[in-house]
């Protein structure tokens, strides 16, 4: 009976242990995140009104329709690139959150 309460009291310190780690990972890949989603709506800002300046500048329909596409691909590929980055961060977030418990369920 011993024995037991002391597996048992072992296996919760370690679930505590594994779980206070997990946790300080969190405020430093988050702060990552934040930082990241920040960069890319101040870029996302500069860049739209980048291309307002050099549509108003525009003298034809012409240059003014390649101004727009230029700026919708080039909105369109930093956005993809942006989501493949976030998608990376949350998932190292993941992998960093739950590796403290990695070998506590074969108990």
């Amino acid at each position: 009976m011993a024995g037991n309460l002391e597996d048992i009291q072992k296996i919760s310190k370690d679930n505590i242990d594994a779980m206070t780690k997990s946790f300080g990972v969190m405020p430093k890949s988050v702060q990552a995140i934040a930082a990241e989603i920040a960069d890319y709506s101040k870029r996302s800002f500069e860049n739209g009104a980048k291309a307002m300046q050099n549509l108003l500048a525009v003298k034809s329909l012409d240059k003014a329709i390649e101004v727009q596409s230029e700026y919708a691909k080039t909105a369109y590929e930093d956005y993809t690139a942006q989501l493949t980055k976030l998608g990376t961060l949350y998932s190292d977030l993941a992998k960093e959150a739950f590796k403290p418990y990695e070998g506590l369920s074969g108990r």
